[in-house]
């Protein structure tokens, strides 16, 4: 029997969490104090303390409030811990038996919880413990249930289910559920955005924004009046780390989408995120504004994906992470030392540099291909300039699109199949209860259900197929547009940036050197972003290609 402790703290504990709140005010954390105040008061308990953990599961021990009284518990302060309910104390049943029936005896902690009427001193209420304790940790895998469920019925209406808001966004005041751009942090996404696109990786942009005095997201929430759950870097308000640079570059929601079911829980009780697999995640598009288009999204992500390292010496190509090799298909590296000049840096196979015994050279300096490609999308810039429709018609014949398959038509298939499915579910669901009423033979019924089973599978699959390929379709006009949008600025650079060729190239291979007419050439293959390989034609071919758009207009 635990003797009741004298000129000890006594330990008040509330606990409520989220889920907890949705019992209503019973549970509430000033209904718990004032409860716990009145019990203690009129059973004698004089020397009280608070301990609040508010908003935080009961499957969980790390709480702040709960670890810093079980902290004063060791120590020899607190003698009496009381709770409202056993529930209050936790919900996880292993871990409240560990605390209550080894921890708190062994240590001579007096336990009381009003509700199941249990106290340790007088060894009531303590047979039932356990019971109460375990329909207390089902009572938190039923909620989670349910919570999981409830965020499916989100989901499936098409409804964002992640409460947290992305930097760059708030909350529109006549609509809690929409989000607005908020224009002063946005500029920042975009110009994290526009540093990559200029080569630059994620630290040498945290380093470039700290310069810059720009405000890291948790001090401009703090500046601004809204809650962080970050507190302020020890390195100041506009100290910004590498990670916050990558959340923001790996967000697809900045493109105007919701993203849903990203990551998950272990479990109730492990409240451990868990990042799901992307096959897993739900995105619905136009749910509010976008900060960041599709293409350049896109585009930062494959870049990323070829992460660029600096040489030894520091220098860096411009074409690092474009470049492969023709024939093994393997990247080639950028090779610099300070023994070679600028003039001479070079770029090679790596099949070749790690003496695999794949693959030849493939040999190529860094000034001569600076110059070649410089050239082309010069050349390629003209040529659009002048005959854009000659292009177009080109890129249209290239990629097949034809009058017959247009974005139109494919929305208006999807729509029909949709509105199929929906009724052959409901005519599976008539059939059944009618088969169970015994209205339809079983022989009848097998057959009806196996010839809308087969229907309603061969739509669905079709239908997947068309949002696929409508998927592709507007995702190619948008990546043609922002193409278009850049080239056109091309036919006067004097040189190339790394801004430029990011968004005009997504690949190069180069062929191993040929002797031409005495002097070694290296043929490039290069494949622009939206439209891949681009040949100019010649004057025939061009002649010809204008008489067939204007026949196709007379026509």
């Amino acid at each position: 029997m635990i003797k009741q402790a004298e000129n000890k703290i006594t330990a008040l504990y509330c606990r409520l969490s989220q889920d907890d709140g949705r019992e209503g005010e019973s549970n509430s954390i000033s209904n718990q104090k004032e409860i716990l105040a009145r019990y203690a008061r009129a059973n004698g308990f004089h020397n009280t303390m608070f301990f609040v953990d508010d908003g935080i599961s009961g499957t969980t021990f790390d709480r702040p409030d709960f670890q810093r009284m079980q902290r004063m518990i060791e120590n020899g302060e607190i003698g009496v811990v009381i709770v409202k309910d056993l529930s209050r104390f936790g919900r996880n049943y292993l871990d409240v038996g560990e605390y209550l029936e080894i921890k708190y005896p062994t240590l001579g902690v007096r336990f009381i919880a009003i509700q199941e009427n249990v106290d340790a001193l007088k060894n009531t209420g303590t047979e039932m413990m356990p019971f109460n304790n375990i329909f207390n940790e089902w009572y938190a895998a039923q909620t989670s249930k349910k919570i999981r469920a409830v965020w499916k019925s989100k989901a499936d209406k098409g409804e964002r289910i992640a409460a947290a808001i992305p930097y760059g966004y708030i909350k529109s005041q006549d609509d809690p559920k929409q989000w607005i751009i908020d224009e002063e942090a946005a500029k920042v996404v975009r110009y994290i955005f526009e540093l990559t696109l200029e080569g630059l990786g994620p630290m040498k942009i945290a380093r470039r924004l700290e310069d810059e005095q720009i405000l890291s997201p948790t001090a401009y929430y703090l500046e601004n009046g809204r809650k962080s759950s970050n507190d302020i870097s020890t390195r100041g308000k506009c100290a910004w780390s590498t990670t916050s640079v990558r959340h923001i570059l790996e967000n697809r929601q900045y493109t105007g989408c919701t993203v849903n079911f990203k990551t998950s829980l272990v479990s109730y009780k492990v409240h451990k995120t868990v990042y799901n697999p992307e096959e897993e995640w739900q995105i619905i598009p136009n749910t509010q504004e976008a900060i960041i288009d599709e293409d350049t999204f896109n585009r930062v992500q494959e870049l990323r994906d070829s992460r660029r390292r600096n040489t030894a010496t520091g220098r860096e190509s411009l074409f690092s992470g474009l470049l492969y090799c023709a024939d093994c298909k393997s990247k080639l590296y950028f090779c610099a030392a300070k023994s070679i000049k600028p003039e001479q840096e070079f770029h090679r196979c790596s099949a070749y540099k790690e003496n695999r015994g794949t693959c030849s050279i493939h040999f190529i300096r860094e000034v001569v291909l600076r110059e070649a490609i410089l050239e082309l999308v010069k050349r390629v810039a003209l040529f659009i300039q002048q005959y854009e429709a000659v292009f177009l018609y080109m890129y249209a014949k290239k990629h097949n699109i034809t009058k017959e398959v247009n974005s139109r038509n494919m929305k208006a298939t999807i729509e029909r199949n949709k509105r199929r499915i929906k009724e052959l579910d409901k005519l599976i669901e008539r059939i059944y209860e009618d088969n169970v009423l015994g209205k339809i033979p079983d022989a009848r019924f097998s057959k009806m259900m196996a010839s809308y089973e087969a229907e309603q599978n061969q739509l669905v699959t079709e239908t997947a197929k068309t949002e696929e390929s409508l998927k592709t379709m507007e995702q190619d006009k948008v990546d043609l547009r922002a193409f278009l949008e850049t080239i056109r600025q091309c036919t006067d650079i004097k040189e190339l940036t790394p801004a430029i060729v990011n968004r005009l190239i997504r690949r190069i291979e180069v062929h191993n050197s040929e002797k031409i007419d005495g002097r070694k050439q290296v043929r490039l293959d290069v494949y622009f972003t939206a439209v891949g390989l681009i040949d100019i034609p010649g004057e025939k071919e061009l002649i010809e290609m204008m008489r067939e758009i204007q026949s196709a207009k007379s026509a």
